[in-house]
């Protein structure tokens, strides 16, 4: 599989899908254009997210919640949704669902056991799309 673009959806955008666009926009280097969305967008990230990901070196001290929108589904190659129900809307060349553990309200020990999934489901991403891993 080739792409150029992929956009994680989740449903607070505030988790799991920024974790997995941190994850690979790091192990990417950039070959990949990522962007992450949410269904229902929180008001912020979990801080325990961010400080999850400050142990990995990905930082989302910046990052904000964001809505999904029609126009990011028709223009990514591949949406991977997280949870989030996607049946309603539509675009996206290509569709996955990686189904991962809700992180809303989980505290630092809670989240890092899903952190360390969506690394390891990211690096098969990267395999499976022919994109070389940064060092």
């Amino acid at each position: 599989m080739v792409a150029r673009s992929v956009l994680f959806v989740c449903t607070h955008n505030a988790g799991r899908s920024q974790m997995a666009a941190g994850f690979l926009a790091q192990l990417s280097g950039g070959a990949i254009e990522v962007s992450s969305a949410g269904t229902a967008p929180a008001d912020a990230l979990n801080p325990a997210v961010v400080a999850a990901m400050l142990e990995e070196g990905v930082d989302l001290r910046d990052e904000e919640p964001k809505a999904i929108g029609i126009e990011q589904l028709r223009e990514a190659d591949l949406v991977i949704s997280l949870g989030a129900d996607l049946r309603a809307l539509t675009g996206g060349r290509s569709y996955a669902d990686w189904d991962l553990p809700e992180s809303a309200g989980l505290r630092l020990d809670a989240v890092r056991p899903i952190r360390d999934a969506i690394k390891a489901r990211v690096a098969a991403l990267l395999i499976e799309l022919n994109a070389p891993a940064a060092a």
